[in-house]
């Protein structure tokens, strides 16, 4: 039997007298005899639930009872009005599958009442992970690579995030495709997998190139671009394995058209990724990469776990990765075992590790570098010329 529709709690309303499912974490839960009120948020709303005794299964009634504050939870039941609740909506609950339960030992350290601002901000633990040391008051500190660790945990939070900013990565390339200060588009996204992840990336993309060349035709046209190349760009996109992506560079290298023959385990460089986007006419989604060319909190491939479940998103005609990303390690245990085996201190992690500890969910997310796709939409030759005033290896000021 097949789950009901998925559905976030700020647009139950659509669904009065409907079973839906709902994916959160446990806001707070009440006992009233043989009635259980749970309360569920996720991100857009905290909705109520109502689980009889005697109108459910024994162990759903048994699972709900024994929830703690912000376990994770799937959650099935009906939509019923009610002008009584906050939001104008009861959940009749009918079924219930718990992702993680946070222990009773080990509760979540925010209970549900007011708290000052200080409290809040000692409960905080900042970490970094990143390669431009400065001088930040007399201690070190670091220019992001990246905001993908810290919308982790508003993701937790919100369910449904992105951040948009600059990012500084310490890559001595001198390649066209090459900043050493960038912007980023950064989706993050609570219950998501990796093949969510590439839908939601290929609607992206998609979406920008219809939008520029219906917005922008004439000053794309002024600049020398082919729009009828970018009009080919719709979902769904090509996706090929890391697998397949290596026999066909392989065989690409036997017919000559590429100098280094590519060994599996290796990542993809440049020409690499020349000579398999060249092979399509819209973007093409590599996935799963060997884990140990990519990042340590990448969830591993459970089919294969020597594999990342990852994905590289390539953009036609020779500009490489625009998108890059990746569905996130959710297991506490295994995590702490990355960060240990990439020899990272585990006491700047701490706070990246309590995102697991307290409500885990499968989630995921990826970047997308802002000028790298402003040059492929363009049709630049170079990534600095999507930017005023470029940071390049050998160039500092403008």
């Amino acid at each position: 039997m097949s789950s009901p529709p998925v559905t976030t709690i700020v647009e139950v309303g659509k669904h009065e007298g409907q079973a839906v499912t709902i994916r959160g974490w446990l806001y707070n839960l009440r006992e009233s005899g043989k009635l259980l009120f749970p309360q569920f948020r996720d991100g857009s709303g905290v909705i109520q639930g109502v689980v009889p005794k005697n109108a459910v299964a024994p162990e759903v009634f048994e699972a709900v009872k024994t929830l703690t504050q912000e376990s994770s939870v799937i959650v099935e039941g009906k939509v019923r009005a009610d002008k009584r609740a906050p939001s104008g909506y009861e959940l009749d609950v009918s079924n219930v599958q718990v992702i993680q339960r946070v222990p009773d030992s080990e509760p979540y350290p925010i209970t549900p009442k007011e708290h000052g601002v200080e409290f809040l901000m000692e409960a905080a633990c900042e970490g970094t992970s990143t390669l431009f040391p400065v001088d930040y008051f007399d201690e070190q500190a670091y220019l992001t690579q990246s905001g993908q660790l810290y919308i982790e945990a508003t993701a937790m939070a919100l369910g449904k995030v992105y951040s948009f900013g600059p990012t500084f990565r310490a890559e001595k390339s001198k390649t066209r495709r090459h900043l050493t200060e960038f912007w980023m588009v950064e989706p993050e996204v609570a219950y998501a997998e990796l093949d969510d992840l590439m839908e939601l990336a290929e609607n992206l993309i998609s979406f920008i190139a219809k939008r520029c060349v219906e917005r922008r035709r004439a000053d794309l046209q002024t600049i020398g671009r082919d729009v009828s190349k970018l009009e080919k760009t719709e979902a769904p996109f090509p996706r090929i394995s890391y697998d397949d992506a290596v026999k066909n560079l392989q065989e690409g290298h036997a017919q000559g058209a590429l100098e280094n023959r590519f060994e599996w385990g290796g990542d993809l460089g440049s020409p690499d990724e020349t000579y398999l986007s060249a092979q399509f006419d819209k973007p093409v989604m590599v996935h799963r990469y060997p884990a140990k060319v990519k990042a340590f909190y990448m969830e591993p491939d459970p089919q294969r776990p020597e594999l990342a479940l990852c994905v590289d998103v390539l953009a036609p005609e020779g500009y490489g990765e625009i998108i890059g990303g990746s569905q996130r390690m959710a297991s506490l245990d295994l995590l702490r075992q990355r960060i240990q085996e990439h020899g990272l201190p585990q006491e700047a992690f701490k706070w990246y590790l309590d995102l697991r500890r307290y409500g885990s969910v499968p989630h995921g997310g990826f970047g997308m570098g802002i000028e790298r796709v402003v040059a492929w939409i363009c049709g630049l030759e170079h990534v600095r010329e999507t930017i005023p005033f470029p940071r390049m290896l050998n160039r500092l000021y403008p």
